[in-house]
């Protein structure tokens, strides 16, 4: 029976000996014949817990066997006891120790995936995300075998490459970058050669050749912070390679879309993996949640939002009701820092449509940016001029917009800029629209973007409100998260113990 069989197993461990092949024949052939009906047998070794065990009645050179029993004597079954009865009496008896179940994951082995990193763009935005990285790469490393390698860091100008395999010391990231150009770090520090005149060509070869030094677990990746075009085109090359891509730059991803097709061949052909969550609302989930969502089965039906942090802060600040010109609220918002130097450049809703062709195509959308129909707000006489003359002009159309305002509040309403996708029509637009006051998008505050995603799931057939995104929109910190989640997404993939 199994008891006995279990029993014996116990025995042959504590004498640090395992059955016989021969032994263990012999129990597999008689099981399908008496154990089990139909000469099934259970598990790989005809044991009904998948374990081996040798016959009773079969010359064993294991001796007498020494039991230990896991029931009372006044409950021991009586299968059991007539087996017991069979056996000869041991001479000695023998403990058996059992060593416990690991009492958690953290017991298991932890695999070690080195990952050696390349950051190309050291703004705003690539320094954060390289502080980030050096500060809790120790970490990731002792908890979940993630070896985070900073190899290489490239501006426009220069770049400076880690002496070693090991990579750079994350330790002396804060104090060695600071706010300084890359031909100011401190290289010695940084365990790094001096800076050199940048060459992506060179980095790249740098990664891979660091990459093949660190064995079969050994990947390269590029962090691309910059809004290049330039660099944005060399994804394909790179990720057919098999080196991985992170970022948070918009130009590829919502391109060209046959070059957004051979990007995502490439990346097939290297088996290599491009993740870009930080083009859309900074570090906000919204391209991992749509691909979780049509991944588990669900069906995107639309998305709309508030893209773009400096359009949200424009209209969640304006107050066209106390008679605020609307010139005042964007001259204000650039003196902030929060559009770009010329805010003709967020006006245009050209950022917009961008994250729209991103959502529409990670919602299985064929979308081009040409196909996004956009309602720009730059009046079409101040297209063309400079940045001065456009600042000066844009009070005399004032008027335009006060009149959109005033009649959405006259229905109880507010304008929003915002980004819409049909997923069922397969369209996109940008566009100035009006929302109730109790609506999510007209309770915003600051730079937050919001987004409200309906699905199949996520219905009025489902007794279900849309799926709702919401948070900051804009920042280096929140946008370096994102990315530097990517990078432990990527951890994950390739092995590492990364709970993401």
């Amino acid at each position: 029976t199994r008891d006995v069989r279990r029993c014996r197993r116990l025995h042959a461990r504590s004498n640090g000996r395992r059955p016989t092949r021969g032994a263990q024949q012999q129990t597999r052939l008689k099981n399908t014949s008496s154990a089990h009906p139909r000469g099934r047998r259970i598990g790989r070794g005809g044991d009904e817990d998948g374990a081996r065990a040798p016959d009773a009645e079969s010359s064993s050179p294991l001796g007498p066997l020494h039991l230990v029993s896991c029931y009372p004597k006044s409950v021991v079954p009586a299968e059991l006891a007539a087996g017991l009865a069979t056996m000869d009496a041991p001479t000695a008896s023998t403990p058996v120790a059992l060593a416990p179940p690991p009492s958690s994951h953290r017991s298991l082995p932890r695999p070690q995936v080195p990952l050696h990193v390349g950051f190309v763009g050291t703004g705003l935005i690539g320094k954060a995300t390289l502080k980030q990285v050096g500060a809790h790469a120790p970490s990731l490393l002792a908890t979940g075998g993630l070896d985070l390698r900073i190899a290489a860091c490239a501006d426009s100008k220069h770049m400076i490459l880690a002496s070693s395999a090991d990579g750079m010391n994350p330790d002396a990231v804060d104090a060695a970058v600071g706010d300084r150009a890359v031909a100011e770090w401190d290289a010695g520090a940084l365990a790094a050669d001096a800076p050199v005149a940048a060459d992506l060509d060179a980095l790249v070869a740098k990664l891979a050749d660091f990459a093949s030094a660190g064995g079969p677990n050994g990947a390269a990746v590029i962090v691309d912070n910059t809004s290049s075009e330039a660099v944005a085109d060399r994804y394909g090359e790179w990720l057919a390679a098999g080196v991985h891509v992170v970022t948070p730059n918009k130009k590829a991803n919502s391109g060209d879309l046959a070059r957004f097709r051979r990007f995502q061949a490439a990346a097939d052909e290297g088996e290599s993996v491009w993740l870009y969550e930080g083009t859309i609302g900074a570090g906000l989930p919204v391209v991992s949640t749509l691909r979780t969502l049509r991944a588990s089965g669900d069906r995107v039906r639309s998305v709309q939002g508030i893209f773009s942090g400096t359009m949200s802060f424009l209209f969640n600040t304006w107050n066209p009701g106390a008679g605020q010109p609307f010139s005042d609220v964007v001259l204000a918002a650039k003196s902030a820092g929060y559009t770009e130097p010329d805010p003709r450049d967020d006006l245009n809703g050209l950022d917009v449509a961008r994250k729209v062709v991103i959502a529409a195509r990670e919602s299985g959308v064929d979308l081009a940016l040409d196909d996004v129909d956009v309602q720009s707000l730059v009046p079409a006489e101040l297209e063309d001029c400079d940045v001065a003359e456009y600042e000066r002009r844009l009070p005399e159309f004032d008027g335009v917009i006060a009149e959109q305002a005033a009649a959405a509040a006259a229905e109880g309403k507010v304008l929003r800029f915002v980004g819409k996708v049909d997923a069922e029509k397969g369209t996109g637009s940008v566009e100035l629209a009006k929302f109730d006051a109790s609506h999510p998008f007209a309770g915003l505050q600051g730079a937050d973007n919001i987004l409200e995603i309906s699905t199949a799931r996520y219905s009025d057939e489902m007794s279900s409100t849309p799926l709702i995104i919401r948070g900051p929109g804009a920042g280096a910190q929140v946008t370096a998260g994102g990315v530097f989640g990517d990078l432990c997404k990527l951890g994950a993939v390739l092995g590492a113990r990364v709970p993401v």
